[in-house]
């Protein structure tokens, strides 16, 4: 037997005939990215906490690490991350969560520079993500043929399956890696920390960092 954290997990609720032809498609998509036939895209959104101390820890023996608490949890800081693996990381932050109207924003404006690449290329753009209801409202749906037309389409993965999604490790990266095992004062504190997150994490990786702005004129 081996000491291990438990890991939450949706498996029981997975249709595994549905997963198998969602995995298929997804591999397909994969190899057209890999031959540069379109360019393929994971995206999700996480959330961070001014309380992250870590659940365990090595420390020397007698001793016992210890993280001085904030006077308040704060509310929850949320990312919502498109990522291009090698090549690109776009994400936006927000004090609470994310809805289908920050949904739209960034597929717009994803839908806007795929347009001139569709075009000179005839090369797509394909989001993969998966089906919560901020990416298969109504509002979403009704504005898919515009973004198709400009060359970006959506991919979902199936239902409870967040581990196909390869994100899931860059979010597993920054909240061990670079958040864990620290307490912050305020949610700015805590946007600041997961912001310099993503920019180490792009200097490991190799790729490039740009973040959305949801409200015109925020910094």
């Amino acid at each position: 037997m081996r000491w291990k954290r438990t890991r939450q997990s949706h498996r029981a609720r997975q249709d595994p005939a549905h997963r198998a032809t969602k995995q298929a498609e997804l591999d397909l998509l994969e190899l057209a990215a890999a031959s540069r036939d379109i360019d393929l895209f994971y995206l999700d959104e996480a959330g961070f906490s001014q309380w992250s101390a870590t659940g365990y820890s090595y420390f020397f023996v007698g001793e016992q690490k210890r993280l001085e608490q904030t006077k308040s949890r704060g509310r929850r800081v949320s990312i919502l991350g498109l990522w291009q693996p090698l090549e690109s990381f776009t994400y936006g932050l927000s004090i609470g969560g994310f809805d289908s109207e920050s949904d739209i924003k960034m597929m717009d404006e994803q839908a806007r520079q795929s347009a001139p690449v569709l075009q000179a290329t005839g090369r797509s753009r394909v989001i993969a993500q998966a089906n919560g209801p901020i990416h298969t409202s109504a509002a979403v749906q009704a504005k898919q043929p515009a973004w198709e037309a400009q060359g970006l389409y959506l991919f979902f993965f199936a239902k409870y399956c967040a581990e196909m999604n390869p994100i899931e490790l860059e979010w597993q990266h920054l909240k061990k890696a670079e958040i864990a095992g620290r307490m912050f004062e305020d949610e700015l504190d805590l946007a600041y920390a997961v912001m310099n997150g993503v920019e180490a994490r792009a200097k490991v990786q190799g790729h490039t960092v740009e973040r959305f702005r949801f409200k015109a004129g925020s910094t």
